[in-house]
């Protein structure tokens, strides 16, 4: 399962502590437009450590239309000396140093944080902000049950949204995410976290290096994780995310370092990108292999698009050097794909307007009877090539594909329907097929994009969109986690409704 990323509109709520999906701090001044305060003064964890004359820092939390987030009584616990007060659908029931109660109705939508002062000497900092009923356990586990419940019996979890992976700034060592931060949207949950999770799970880990990391960046990581992670359980490494993908800074990046290297032909970047992500993954596979002693524990993953054909993974980047020998897997994403643009010069493509007009039937039957075929073909094209190369074929993302591009997002009536069909009770036997079929091409681990969150013009990509879903009445979630358990796995499948 591929985990929704941090975010103040992340509707999974992982953390009894919602600060820690906090948006970063925002500057506000008298007199000035929204956001447009003077620079804050932080310190190195991101805590204000003072304010100019005038100003205040306020953060978003729990962003989530619809009601679904916990209501009642949050705890607000500090370090420091200040005043805070709250705003949205957060109202103060009393203060004292340190402590904070506040009452908050979620049909309000979010809520803000404000420091509206701070002791330079002993700035505000380490917040916590507690969901009703968990401030004596908050520490010993910082995880929502229902979370745990919901994942519990997962094979792995894929942590590429929780690192923040695409677009990542992280170089060094020193540049990770701590477990004191002010917040994990900036850099991403830290390791310990993620490790932590896993072990309470007993499930395998999958990170995915970020594509500036340095070397000693990919080996303390590595440290990190064979340190803490539980006997037994495996970590799947992969270098970044999706570096094929053009709209991705890593593609540029990756094609840019073959520029400097000489991979490639110049007047193809493209190629260049592919060959230096097959290279840049050995060197991250040998730190692993290094660190753990051998590859016992590791699975050295590369990953490429599924649709764009195997000259890609066996005419490039399993051909290279030792690329194949240092990897156990080719991973891919076989999405059963529906991407409409608003027009089209191929007559024979779909486009927003004509979509519009259909039934959400239309829409399944298009899914099952043209898209689900189309990633079948994919899939065995790329079996073929990962038993060529000796590796396990799995899947870094997997699920529907039904989504506006290129403008076509802007079609209401198409997303509504878009919406309406990842809803339909159908789907759940589109997925079986899709699922078993799978198993049949023989495909390994399968990770589904993405765990819970919102769906929109921007794809229904959430095998729930809310924390508080029955997952009963989800036809998506039903069929994967059904499919699980038909695998061995110790899933919770509720009954249906």
């Amino acid at each position: 399962m591929n985990l929704n990323g941090p975010a103040d509109w992340n509707t999974e709520l992982p953390f009894v502590d919602v600060f820690r999906f906090s948006r970063e701090w925002i500057s506000q001044q008298a007199g000035k437009p929204w956001g447009h305060g003077p620079k804050l003064d932080l310190d190195e964890r991101g805590w204000v450590r003072r304010l100019a004359p005038g100003c205040f820092a306020e953060t978003c939390l729990c962003t989530i239309e619809g009601g679904h987030y916990p209501g009642g009584e949050y705890v607000v616990l500090y370090d420091g000396e200040g005043k805070l007060d709250f705003g949205g659908a957060a109202a103060l029931v009393s203060a004292e140093p340190g402590r904070v109660t506040v009452s908050v109705d979620p049909s309000k939508g979010g809520f803000f944080l404000r420091v509206r002062q701070t002791n330079p000497s002993n700035h505000v900092r380490n917040l916590r902000v507690l969901m009703p009923g968990f401030e004596a356990s908050y520490q010993s586990n910082p995880f929502h049950p229902v979370f745990l419940k919901r994942w519990q019996g997962i094979a792995c979890l894929r942590f590429m949204d929780w690192m923040l992976t695409n677009g990542s700034r992280i170089k060094t060592w020193a540049d990770r995410p701590r477990p004191d931060d002010a917040t994990w949207t900036a850099k991403g949950v830290p390791v310990e976290v993620m490790v932590d999770l896993a072990n309470r799970l007993n499930a395998d880990v999958w990170f995915c290096m970020p594509h500036q990391a340095t070397d000693d960046y990919v080996r303390s990581f590595a440290a990190a994780v064979k340190q803490r992670l539980a006997p037994g359980l495996k970590a799947y490494v992969e270098y970044s995310n999706e570096v094929w993908n053009g709209s991705f800074q890593q593609n540029r990046y990756a094609a840019e370092r073959a520029r400097e290297l000489h991979l490639g032909p110049p007047e193809r970047p493209w190629e260049g990108a592919a060959l230096y992500y097959g290279r840049r993954s050995s060197e991250i596979f040998r730190i692993w292999e290094e660190v753990f002693g051998g590859t016992n524990r590791l699975v050295r993953v590369v990953a490429w698009q599924a649709a764009s054909g195997s000259y890609w993974t066996d005419g490039l980047l399993l051909a290279q050097g030792d690329v194949a020998r240092h990897a156990d897997a080719l991973a891919i994403a076989p999405y059963i794909t529906m991407c409409v643009p608003p027009t089209s010069t191929d007559p024979k493509a779909l486009t927003a307007p004509q979509v519009a007009g259909w039934t959400v039937g239309q829409v399944l039957d298009h899914l099952e009877s043209k898209a689900l075929p189309e990633c079948l073909g994919w899939v065995a094209e790329h079996r073929k090539v990962a038993a060529k190369h000796r590796l396990q074929l799995i899947a870094y993302e997997a699920g529907q594909h039904m989504v506006g591009v290129a403008g076509g997002e802007d079609n209401e009536a198409m997303t509504k329907l878009f919406l309406a069909a990842n809803a339909h009770p159908r789907i759940a036997g589109i997925y079986r097929r899709y699922l078993r079929a799978w198993n049949d091409a023989g495909g390994g681990l399968l990770c589904y994009f993405a765990s819970t969150g919102a769906w929109s013009k921007w794809g229904s990509w959430g095998i729930l969109q809310h924390y508080d879903d029955d997952p009963a009445r989800s036809p998506k979630f039903m069929a994967a986690m059904t499919w699980a358990s038909e695998q061995g796995q110790t899933v919770n499948v509720p009954a249906a409704r």
